[in-house]
This record gives C-alpha cells, structure tokens and sequence, in this order.
C-alpha cells in the first residue's frame, strides 16, 4: 500500500531518490515515510512532491536528526 501511495504522491525522480535514501539510510527514509505519510493524511499535500521539495525535505530531516557532542574539558 506504501509503495503505491508514494508512487501517486511523488515524481518519479523524487520516487527513485527515496529508493536510493532507503538503501543507504533507512533511518532517514522511514522518517521521510512519515511525514509525507502525515501531509498526505492532513490534506496538506496539493501536488506531486518533486525531487528539488523531497531534498529539501532530507536536508530538513537530516539535520534535525543530528546530535551534538559537547567535550569539556576540566
């Protein structure tokens, strides 16, 4: 059902991109599923999600993602 939701819901490029995220990180990927998952559901979603919106969509989730390391020194 999710792969053929997200077929009608993104380009083609940006389908492939998400299949391309999915093998390296899947992490990444799942949080994508979600959200786009959550804009569809609200009503959000107008049209197709192109590869320039599904990058930033990842550049978005990735950074959010990241966790910060703090060493201090005594």
């Amino acid at each position: 059902m999710k792969k053929s939701l997200f077929s009608k819901v993104l380009s083609k490029e940006a389908f492939e991109r998400l299949a391309r995220v999915r093998s390296v990180n899947p992490e990444l990927a799942g949080q994508v599923d979600v959200y786009l998952l959550q804009i569809y559901q609200s009503g959000k979603l107008k049209d197709a999600v192109h590869d320039s919106q599904l990058k930033e969509m990842l550049r978005y989730l990735s950074v959010a993602g990241q966790k910060k390391t703090i060493i201090k020194r005594a």
